[in-house]
């Protein structure tokens, strides 16, 4: 344990800067699938002929291995910080527009045909209901995503774009656990972390009437 901890501290410096980059991997390829995402799955419960086909070709990603896609992206983009946020961004897609199509799509029709006789405009109906009803499901998709791509993030050090990846592949070379875990640990925290921290965002934004509907369903 004594040397685990002078290894650690010996290291901190190094394990602070790939916290860094792979905390900066991670929320770009979130952040950038969100935005691709949500409006796709928004847009798709308006025009749900072509949902299934849509979802179907971007579910086609799931089934790249993870190694190959970012491989793929060299050709094309070269090494570095760029070919991994869209490999990432690529993963991430489909969880998130795939619980954004379900949770508005599953928000009761009643709702929808009231706020309509209220006078409201599409806009309107979507801002102030089904988005608000839906969002705990969003937050869902996105929590899993967030989890994957921190996860996932580790073997963009095979295509040079940094990350706690370098200190993991650094021990397995080595074959110095200690190393490893070095890596491995931080990963483990920051998928903690975040996943709280989301957990707490969704609580924040879930209006208090509905906070109150899932106690008395708990």
């Amino acid at each position: 344990m004594d040397q685990f901890w002078s290894t650690v501290k010996a290291d901190w410096p190094l394990i602070v800067q790939k916290t860094g980059e792979h905390i900066q991997l991670s929320l770009w390829s979130v952040l950038i699938a969100c935005v691709i995402a949500i409006p796709t799955g928004i847009l798709l419960t308006r025009q749900k002929r072509l949902a299934n086909g849509v979802i179907t070709v971007i579910s086609v990603i799931q089934t790249i291995p993870s190694l190959a896609l970012f491989g793929f992206m060299i050709p094309f983009v070269g090494i570095g910080e760029k070919p991994a946020i869209i490999a990432l961004t690529l993963y991430a897609l489909l969880p998130i527009l795939q619980n954004t199509y379900t949770g508005i799509s599953e928000v009761p029709p009643a709702l929808i045909e009231a706020g309509t006789g209220m006078g409201m405009t599409r806009w309107q109906i979507l801002r102030l209901v089904q988005l608000p009803i839906a969002r705990s499901v969003i937050m869902a998709g996105i929590r899993l995503v967030t989890v994957q791509t921190i996860s996932m993030a580790t073997i963009a050090t095979y295509i040079a774009a940094g990350g706690l990846g370098d200190i993991i592949t650094r021990g397995i070379s080595m074959i110095n656990t200690i190393t490893i875990f070095e890596g491995a640990i931080p990963v483990s925290l920051l998928v903690i972390a975040v996943n709280l921290l989301l957990l707490y965002i969704n609580r924040l934004l879930t209006p208090r009437g509905l906070r109150s509907q899932n106690k008395i369903k708990g």
